[in-house]
Parts: C-alpha cells; structure tokens; sequence
C-alpha cells in the first residue's frame, strides 16, 4: 500500500471542459498541463500563438489553442462560441456564465495575488487590479449561486515566470532563491505546479461546495509578523 490517495490517482477533471486563458506560458500553461493530465478538455486561450500552438500540439487532441486578447470583449465572445461549438460545455468567465445558467452548473476561476491579503506587496495600481478581481469573484458567487454556478480565486505569492521582471532562462533559479528565502514557509521553493494545484483543486469536484473563496497560495507569508517573528525566533531569522 503506499501513500498515495486513490482521490489523487482518479482523473479529477474526467469529463470537463476548461478555458484557461494565459494559457501559453507562466501559471497558465502549467495549469493547462495538468488540468489535461486530469482528464480535462481543454482550450488554451493567449496572445502568445508561437508559444499556445506549440503547447497544444505537444499536449494533442484534446487541447486546442484560441487566439483571443482578454481584454477584447468581442474575442472573449467568440472564444466561448467556439468552446460551445466544439465540446459543449466548459469552464470560463463573464460570457461562460451565459451558457452555465443555461446548464444549471459550472466553475469560474480568477487568478488574482497575494497582494490582496497583506499591503506593501505590489504597487498601488496592480494591487487596485488584484482587489478588484477578489471583489468581481465575491459578488459572481453571489449573484451565480442560484443557478450552482461556483466563483473562486487563485492567489499566488510570488513565482518565477516570464512576467516576473528581469526573468529569463539564466535568472530564473537566482529568482527561486530569492523567494524561497523571503518566503515564511522555509525550505520550499514556490513553483506555477502549486499554483495549477490550487486550481485543479477549486475546479474539481472536491470543492463542490467551495465558492466566494480566495484561495491565497503563500506559504503563509500573508499571515506572519515579520518583525514579530523576528523578535521571537532571532537566531532562525
């Protein structure tokens, strides 16, 4: 017998459809990974095609990938169009929840920061952005509960990926260094794995009942009195 689960061993997301946007690359594409690996169908939506296509072709028949630029309703539209057409049910935002209502169910996930949890993280202005997701998220969960539609988020501290500034192939492990150290969870590095984790968790019928939630994936860095800890534990800091 080993230590494995047999939950953890079943294909979590056996039957489902998800749109991952900022798919190609970063947190995204580690979670289109293992949302596939979990028996999801998946559309991998970017801006990004070299990187998008590739990862498609790589994963196969059951990911495809969609050019759409989120900040362009009319491509978000035709993204989730397009879904419908092609499996008939999936996992998105604002225009999914058009065709969730419909169906009765459905799971929207956001990716926001742990900035939301503590200040001083991130500049004023990204920290006003990442807020503001918490709160869509929150008042979705709301508004969407009367037709089982469940709205979460994925909060993460801070991972080396392509949008981490000065990040490239060379500075990545120097940049796993540095937030491994100020990190408060000591001797793990935080990888975009656990951040898709996080998601495939929310996304799954194990958190069926799971909704409003910021799912804050930090360590505990949010939760800690630096110059407290500090004062109580001065030779381990």
């Amino acid at each position: 017998m080993t230590g494995t689960s047999s939950v953890a061993s079943q294909k979590r997301l056996a039957g489902k459809v998800s749109i991952i946007t900022g798919g190609a690359s970063g947190i995204g594409a580690s979670a289109v990974q293992l949302f596939h690996e979990n028996g999801a169908k998946v559309v991998l939506a970017d801006i990004q095609d070299t990187l998008g296509q590739a990862l498609a072709q790589k994963l196969g028949e059951d990911v495809c990938y969609i050019h759409c630029d989120v900040s362009n309703e009319d491509e978000v539209s035709n993204l989730v169009d397009a879904t419908v057409k092609k499996y008939g049910c999936f996992l998105g935002a604002k225009h999914a929840a058009r065709i969730m209502v419909t169906q009765g169910q459905g799971c929207i996930l956001f990716t926001a920061s742990a900035c939301t949890a503590i200040g001083g993280l991130a500049t004023p202005a990204y920290a006003v952005t990442k807020h503001g997701i918490v709160g869509l998220a929150k008042n979705l969960a709301a508004e969407l509960g009367q037709y089982g539609i469940r709205v979460n988020c994925v909060s993460p501290y801070g991972v080396a990926t392509p949008m981490y500034e000065g990040f490239s192939a060379d500075t990545a492990p120097m940049i796993e260094e540095s937030l491994g150290q100020m990190g408060n969870l000591k001797g793990k590095i935080p990888k975009v794995e656990d951040m898709a984790k996080a998601a495939l968790y929310l996304a799954s019928d194990e958190a069926n009942y799971v909704s409003g939630m910021n799912l804050v994936v930090d360590g505990g860095f949010s939760v800690v009195n630096p110059t407290m800890m500090k004062a109580l534990y001065p030779a381990k800091l």
